[in-house]
C-alpha cells in the first residue's frame, strides 16, 4: 500500500457534484461533521476495474444518512455514476472506494438543522487489507476493553462516523500489544465483531456467526452466507458467547477491506485455518472476479 499522505497525491476526488484535483479537495476545521460526527461513508472494492456490489453500498450509504437525520442531495444512480467517473479518473484497476457525507461548516452547535449535505467520493489503490503471509497463517484478535453500545443509545444500524472511535481505541490497543485486530463483545456481553469487519466460527462443518443486532450486517457477511450455504455449509446465526470460542475449530473474519481473513488466535483461543477458511476464500475471490454468482 502507498505510505504516503492521503492528503497529498496525485488524482482527483468527485466532491460536491464534479471530480477535483485530490489535493484541492478540502474542508473547512469549523465544519460539522468534524465536531460532532455527523457523517456517514461506506467501504468499497475495486476488482477488475468493477465497483463490487455498488448498489448494494450506495443503498446503505443513503439509508446511514436518513438515520442520521440528513438526506443527499444526490439520487442513488447519480451516486453510482460519480462512483464509476471517480474510479476511471484514477485509472483503479484494484482499489478502494471510500463515499463520505457530512454536515457542512454552515452553523457551528449540536443544532445543524440548515448545514449542506456534503458528499465525496475517493478512490485508491489498495491491496488487501492484511499481509499474504498474515492471511495464510491466521491473524491474532486481542479481547478489547470496549463494547459494541446498545441500539438504544447510538444508531447502530449506520454507517456512521462516531461509531467507529471505540473501533480505532480497540485496534491501536490491540496492535500496541502486536496483535493485528481486536475482537469486540457487546454490551450484553456477547461477541460481536473484529473493529471492522464480522466474525464467523466453525464447529462441526457448520458456519457460527453472531446475530447483527447492535452492529452492521456486513455485505461481504451477506456474501460469504450466500456463498456457504451454495456450497451446502450449513450457516447458524446466534448469539455467541466468548466461552464458546473453546468450541470452534477455525474463525475468520469478513469485510470489504478484509475480505475472507483467517484468525489463529483470539487471547488464548486457538484455532488452525482449515477446509472451510480455504474455500471461501476461493470461494470469494471468484465471486467478486465474476467468476461465480454471489
Amino acid at each position: 500500500m502507498d505510505t504516503s499522505s492521503f492528503a497529498d497525491k496525485d488524482g482527483y476526488i468527485w466532491l460536491n457534484g464534479k471530480l477535483v484535483p485530490w489535493r484541492d479537495a478540502n474542508i473547512h476545521v469549523l465544519t460539522h461533521g468534524l465536531h460532532y460526527a455527523s457523517s456517514v461513508f461506506e467501504g468499497e472494492r475495486v476488482y477488475d476495474g468493477e465497483i463490487f456490489k455498488l448498489q448494494e453500498h450506495t443503498d446503505r450509504l443513503i439509508e446511514s444518512a436518513r438515520i442520521l437525520g440528513f438526506k443527499l442531495e444526490q439520487t442513488a444512480e447519480e451516486i453510482n455514476e460519480a462512483s464509476r467517473q471517480t474510479v476511471i479518473a484514477n485509472k483503479i484497476v484494484d482499489g478502494y472506494v471510500r463515499p463520505v457525507a457530512w454536515r457542512g461548516s454552515e452553523m457551528m452547535g449540536v443544532s445543524a438543522q440548515s448545514n449542506r449535505i456534503n458528499l465525496a467520493i475517493a478512490a485508491w489503490v489498495w491491496p488487501s487489507y492484511f499481509s499474504p503471509e498474515a492471511r495464510m497463517k491466521g491473524i491474532r484478535l486481542k479481547l478489547s476493553e470496549w463494547k459494541r453500545p446498545s441500539p438504544e443509545t447510538i444508531p447502530t444500524k449506520s454507517k456512521a462516523a462516531g461509531l467507529y472511535m471505540i473501533c480505532t481505541l480497540s485496534k491501536h490497543q490491540a496492535e500496541s500489544e502486536g496483535f493485528d485486530d481486536a475482537l469486540m463483545l457487546d454490551y450484553r456481553g456477547r461477541i460481536a465483531e473484529a473493529t471492522g469487519a464480522n466474525i464467523f466460527f466453525v464447529r462441526d462443518g457448520a458456519l457460527h456467526t453472531p446475530t447483527p443486532d447492535c452492529f452492521l450486517d456486513g455485505i461481504t457477511r451477506r456474501t460469504v452466507i450466500d456463498l456457504a450455504r451454495a456450497r451446502g455449509i450449513e450457516v447458524i446465526e446466534r448469539a455467541i458467547m466468548p466461552e464458546e470460542m473453546a468450541d470452534f475449530s477455525e474463525c475468520f473474519l469478513t469485510g470489504t477491506a478484509a475480505e475472507v481473513t483467517p484468525v489463529s488466535s483470539i487471547d488464548s483461543y486457538q484455532f488452525t485455518p482449515g477446509a472451510i477458511c480455504a474455500q471461501l476464500i476461493k470461494d470469494y475471490d471468484q465471486c467478486v472476479r465474476r467468476k461465480i454468482a454471489a
